[in-house]
């Protein structure tokens, strides 16, 4: 019986557990909640101030920049309101004097300014293209215009590249003081009547009869950037002028793209979708604004850079989110790019401008904010766990360096080992428990050895069993191995001895059907005749034919004789089959040997028809042979014709249910490939079935009722061993079947198969 022993009570305190309370508190406090809720306090700080400040910025810049596009509309109203009082005015003056003291008509039928006295640095030119009527209304329309041009155009020149004004015939008064000679110089063919800044004033393109402005263009001489605003002015329901400035703008891109916020980036686009500034893409000397929604250009012919679809992609999100915000909306969030975008719209000319900052900025800097917390959290943990090194130490390191001692003493066969067993938690219950286990496998220690000495006295006896068991196995193997090489070459042979058979029975015919008793009877018509043979031969009627008839005698002796020997030959080559058949299948039973030779695979053919020569005859087997003209194959001869010879004897067998008339068997041999051959027996016997197939080279498998199975599997396996193959085709019962037997040209190519 087991002895029973009293196991100690719980322990009072759990080690354990207490141990890993203080590591989850301490882990989960220091790192966990203080870097995490640290990080998201950052972020959420850190992007509610980014989105303040993106707003304060966008929203400073915008009345910034705004201010020369507010000042050129306020502009206009001064100068159309003066335009009107010097038009009303003209209307009680005759303007013929001074019409024709200021302007002359050119021989190319232009009229511009008088030459004389003309300074266009302090005064504006002028350019009246061919075609127009000179009238009256005109003179005054066009000296009001002059008048209001010199009198506000070098004032507002401080702050604009230049002031003019349009008249509806594609008149232009302008004053530039950079450009003093331009309308003297301008061809007189030039016109405006095509131009933005002109049409934008006509009332069918402004039916409101507001400012506006044009696109962003770039002056060829001077390669600046800049943009229009026309303003029309009406008098009494008609369209009588268009004042305009050009507003210089490369001062306003130079600011938007290199005066941003820190991380992020700047872009100005119109409504329609036209881009004005953006950092990475720089339009081209002379290309028109690019258009986000609709641009059907190649970039390459816009951009000094190359653009991307994605940044294509990223600019209609942009635009489409800017116009898909809500009234006083400023900040916005652009998802699929993660970026937030903060929008001020310019007054004046209608721009957007938007400043583009990506989440990444705010993540980093709140990432680097939270790795100080992080570094603090790691400290803490650090101190913690050489806290806690130092408790387990003392307290759990120790005493379970004496358990690992005790158990090595133990494995080693020392059963009486000392621990403290005077603690009060589990390692004193441990220890407790492990000496009460030392004891109990020292006794069931001393089970084992007598119950091992009675177990190796079975062991032996046992395995004296296994090995005559084994010596059985192994002799019952040689028994099927013999009896399977025995099969196989009676088989074999058996197909060969039949041909021999119906040879020697050729034979014995030929020689019953010599008939030499008319030899013995000739030689003694000769013998009695003898002393008169001259007369004999020449003049009896019997004699005379004695001669001829010898003479077709020995004729038809030496027909017989050359067949004789064709019949013994077959019966020599047939012999010779059958020995080569039993040393082959005797070499199946030890280790195979190759005796490769230059084979004429033609002729091989042919003997294994000749083989079955008789056979087939008996089955009224009409036989087609398609042999082609193939080189000698380094071989083994008897192999192959030994699985020749099964091939052509089951095609004969299979068209037994086949009528005579009909039975066909062809015989092929190709060469489809430089180093293979192929040879094909086809019948159009009883076929064989798709499930069959699979089984017709299985040993012990035939579909014959006197048939062993062993010839295809034979066959098949001595094919293998030549480094070819044996293959069967059939489209089901009573369609015929066709054996492949696929051979090597050399014996290299069969062992590369043979290691395939």
């Amino acid at each position: 019986m087991t002895p029973q022993h009293a196991f100690p009570s719980p322990a009072r305190s759990s080690l354990a557990r207490s141990t890993l309370i203080k590591m989850g508190v301490r882990i989960a406090v220091i790192i966990a909640l203080t870097t995490l809720l640290s990080y998201l306090h950052i972020y959420n700080s850190l992007l509610a101030e980014t989105r303040a400040t993106m707003e304060r910025s966008v929203v400073d810049r915008s009345e910034r920049e705004q201010a020369i596009f507010v000042l050129a509309e306020d502009n206009h109203a001064i100068l159309k309101k003066a335009l009107e009082e010097r038009l009303r005015f003209w209307r009680e003056q005759d303007p013929q004097p001074l019409f024709d003291r200021l302007f002359v008509s050119r021989p190319d039928g232009t009229l511009r300014n008088n030459p004389q006295g003309f300074d266009g640095t302090q005064m504006p030119g002028v350019y009246v293209p061919r075609g127009v009527t000179v009238d009256a209304d005109f003179r005054r329309r066009l000296l009001a215009a002059y008048e209001v041009v010199i009198q506000y155009g070098p004032a507002f020149h401080v702050r604009f590249m230049n002031t003019g004004v349009m008249l509806p015939e594609g008149v232009v008064v302008g004053y530039w003081p950079e450009g003093p000679n331009y309308f003297l110089e301008l061809e007189p063919s030039f016109s405006i009547l095509n131009l933005e800044y002109f049409t934008l004033a006509l009332p069918e393109n402004n039916p409101k009869r507001e400012s506006s402005w044009t696109g962003v263009f770039e002056d060829a001489p001077t390669k600046t950037w800049m943009v229009t605003v026309a303003t029309p002015l009406d008098l009494d329901g008609r369209h009588v002028a268009t004042l305009s400035h050009d507003v210089l703008l490369n001062d306003l891109m130079g600011r938007t793209l290199s005066d941003h916020l820190p991380g992020a980036y700047n872009i100005l686009f119109r409504d329609d979708g036209h881009l004005i500034a953006h950092p990475k893409l720089q339009m081209k000397s002379g290309a028109e604004a690019y258009n986000i929604l609709n641009d059907t250009r190649n970039p390459d012919a816009v951009f000094t850079q190359a653009i991307t679809e994605r940044q294509r992609a990223h600019l209609r999100a942009i635009f489409k989110r800017v116009e898909a915000r809500a009234p006083g909306e400023v900040v916005l969030e652009v998802p699929e790019f993660d970026e937030y975008i903060a929008v001020a719209r310019l007054e004046g000319a209608g721009w957007n401008f938007v400043t583009v900052m990506p989440k990444q900025v705010v993540t980093s800097a709140a990432i680097r904010a939270a790795r100080y917390v992080l570094l603090f959290g790691v400290l803490s943990l650090l101190m913690e766990l050489a806290i806690m090194y130092w408790v387990l130490k003392q307290q759990i390191s120790h005493p379970l360096l004496d358990f690992t001692q005790a158990t090595t003493r133990l494995s080693a066969g020392e059963f009486n080992v000392g621990l403290d067993t005077a603690r009060a938690d589990e390692l004193g219950q441990l220890a407790l428990a492990f000496q009460r286990m030392a004891s109990e496998v020292q006794r069931r220690e001393e089970a084992l050895r007598l119950a091992n000495e009675g177990l190796e006295h079975r062991v032996e006896e046992r395995t004296r069993e296994l090995q005559e068991v084994h010596r059985q196995l192994v002799e019952t193997a040689r028994q099927v191995g013999r009896a399977e090489i025995a099969t196989n070459v009676l088989h074999n042979v058996g197909n060969v001895l039949t041909s021999v058979l119906t040879s020697s029975m050729l034979a014995r015919e030929r020689l019953a059907a010599l008939k030499l008793e008319n030899v013995a009877r000739v030689a003694d018509l000769l013998e009695e005749h003898k002393a008169d043979l001259s007369t004999f031969l020449t003049q009896d009627e019997r004699g005379r034919n004695v001669l001829p008839f010898l003479n077709q005698l020995g004729k038809h002796l030496l027909m017989e004789r050359q067949e004789l020997q064709t019949l013994l030959g077959d019966v020599s080559r047939h012999t010779e089959h059958i020995g080569a058949i039993v040393k082959l299948q005797q070499r199946y039973a030890r280790t195979p040997q190759q005796l490769f030779e230059p084979v004429q695979l033609s002729e091989l053919v042919e003997d294994a028809l000749r083989i079955n020569q008789a056979a087939l005859g008996r089955h009224a087997v009409a036989v087609a042979k398609n042999l082609s003209d193939v080189p000698p194959v380094l071989t083994e001869k008897h192999k192959v014709l030994m699985i020749l010879v099964n091939l052509i004897s089951n095609a004969k067998y299979a068209m037994d249910a086949v009528p005579e008339e009909q039975r066909r068997m062809s015989v092929s041999l190709v060469r489809p490939s430089a180093d293979r051959i192929l040879i094909e027996v086809r019948d159009n016997g009883v076929g064989i079935a798709p499930e069959m197939l699979t089984r017709i080279f299985q040993y012990g498998f035939t579909t014959r009722k006197e048939g062993h199975g062993f010839g295809l599997h034979s066959s098949a396996l001595a094919a293998q061993e030549l480094g070819g193959s044996l293959t069967v085709h059939s489209d089901g019962p009573g369609l015929g079947a066709t054996f492949t037997l696929e051979l090597p040209v050399t014996p290299q190519q069969r062992n590369e198969r043979l290691s395939a």
